[in-house]
């Protein structure tokens, strides 16, 4: 019976470390019905997950779109059907750098 409760009493205090170690991150108290003050940890949300693929994504677009600019539609094309006759690296590479009609736009709505 002793070891029962042993095993019982360690299981609970794994229990509490492990709650603890996530309240250390930040916590919200609510009160329950009863009265009872309960803390929950915050959650965590990707923020900056988001934030750095919608950096990436601007930056690689402003790299297209510089490109695109500097070396005009013909040899832009040119060299992205050059990369596609490539590796497979080469074949993502030219999948990626193809010219869309959101480059295209923006370009020449930079070029006015």
């Amino acid at each position: 019976m002793t070891d029962e409760k042993q095993i019982q009493f360690r299981q609970r205090l794994q229990q509490i470390g492990r709650k603890h170690r996530k309240l250390e991150h930040g916590f919200v108290t609510t009160v329950l019905p009863d009265g009872l003050i309960v803390a929950k940890p915050h959650r965590k949300q990707p923020h900056h997950v988001v934030r750095s693929v919608f950096l990436c994504l601007t930056v690689m677009l402003a790299f297209k779109i510089f490109l695109y600019l500097e070396i005009g539609h013909q040899a832009y094309v040119a060299r992205v059907a050059q990369l596609q006759s490539g590796s497979v690296l080469d074949k993502v590479g030219a999948y990626v750098m193809y010219p869309d009609p959101l480059t295209i736009n923006l370009a020449r709505i930079i070029r006015r």
